[in-house]
């Protein structure tokens, strides 16, 4: 596995899983934190929490079970969308593990 993304909603996880899809990259999307091992071949994995509405301390704990989970299966590289800007604490804690980035849907230029 190549990549690992942590996204913070089921519908940024479907978009950037298809973008990824799209460009020859296979990916599987998960929903929620795996509980198991998974017999995974594919190149990306693409995690779906529901980290953005839910409290600071949730959100960074399914976060960082992710991240434990893909790092556990040697992905290397990883992108975030589940630590907004103005939540610090977050930041601070994925920002130890890890490099969060906070895109925003590219076709609509932003």
């Amino acid at each position: 596995m190549q990549l690992g993304v942590i996204a913070d909603d089921f519908t940024g996880a479907t978009d950037i899983a298809s973008f990824l899809v799209r460009n020859g990259m296979p990916t599987v999307q998960l929903n929620g934190v795996p509980t198991r091992d998974l017999p995974l071949t594919s190149e990306a994995v693409v995690i779906s929490l529901k980290t953005r509405s839910c409290p600071a301390e949730m959100a960074v704990s399914q976060s960082l079970a992710a991240l434990r989970w893909l790092q556990a299966r040697a992905v290397s590289s990883f992108i975030s969308s589940t630590v907004p800007l103005s939540t610090a604490p977050r930041r601070a804690t994925l920002a130890r593990c890890w490099m969060p980035c906070w895109p925003s849907w590219v076709r609509r230029g932003r």
